[in-house]
């Protein structure tokens, strides 16, 4: 046994209990600015209003790890086991869409906990099915998958410049460059899920620095939704998805969860044409 196989061990501990217990998760940057050429540290965090804990790379948990620039898609790089989990390098000016998409993981929840997550989270056809099936005061066995994404700009915005489709499950996609908007302005964004426009979920948009005064909406038929951004500074942006989970996978539900970080500049001069 090596010397490292403790805080390893440590490490996955802590991130399953991270996991179990806590709803968000999203990639945060070191920087939503890099100079060109930069290389920016990617931290993965798991929590509630914007309050996380670190999650450790762990390579049987990552389906895809990935970011595009202008040059095509590339693998994030980085140690298992490590944080901040991956490192990128902004090559070129323009936007970085970096993106993180994991396996499926197990979570056993007790009634009253997932009653209130569905809640939450705005699932209210899954509460309903279960009241249908007299599963409310039953624990719920589900399995859940993270599509996490961050918008990192290098060098001035442009609004020829723009977020990207990565095919995630469940994908949260800005309309506008949000680099090219100023406070009070509205986003639009569009949730699919399995490449097709996701109706009537629930999306929120939260701040860094004030992550209570969260802004909602749920998406009309396209999927679409148009968020007023009230403040600068780091924003998340969030969206929950569950089904009955398939035959044989010993849980009665799967959930994705998608999420965007990115930065609003209060002070970003006009975009170029």
């Amino acid at each position: 046994m090596t010397t490292n196989t403790p805080a390893r061990i440590l490490q996955l501990i802590a991130f399953s209990l991270a996991a179990a217990t806590a709803h968000d998760m999203w990639i945060e940057p070191a920087t939503f600015a890099p100079e060109t050429g930069q290389i920016i540290s990617l931290k993965l965090k798991v929590g509630q209003d914007l309050l996380g804990d670190p999650l450790p790379r762990n390579s049987s948990l990552i389906n895809q790890f990935i970011f595009e620039d202008s040059e095509g898609r590339k693998p994030v790089v980085g140690r298992d086991g490590s944080d901040p989990a991956g490192y990128v390098r902004a090559a070129s000016p323009g936007l970085l869409v970096i993106g993180y998409r994991s396996n499926p993981s197990a979570v056993d929840l007790p009634a009253d906990k997932f009653n209130q997550y569905l809640k939450e989270e705005g699932l209210d056809a899954i509460a309903a099915l279960r009241a249908r099936r007299n599963e409310t005061s039953a624990t719920a066995h589900e399995l859940f998958a993270r599509c996490a994404k961050s918008l990192v700009l290098s060098g001035p915005p442009a609004r020829a410049q723009g977020d990207r489709r990565l095919g995630f499950t469940l994908e949260l996609v800005a309309e506008r460059n949000p680099y090219t908007i100023r406070e009070q302005d509205a986003l639009p964004v569009r949730l699919t899920y399995e490449d097709r426009p996701l109706a009537g979920a629930l999306v929120v948009a939260m701040n860094r620095l004030n992550p209570s005064e969260k802004v909602s909406a749920r998406t009309d038929k396209d999927g679409r939704v148009r968020l007023n951004l009230k403040s600068g500074g780091m924003w998340l942006i969030k969206a929950v998805h569950m089904i009955p989970a398939p035959n044989g996978s010993k849980a009665e539900w799967m959930s994705y969860w998608a999420s965007l970080t990115f930065e609003l500049r209060g002070a970003t001069a006009a975009a170029r044409n």
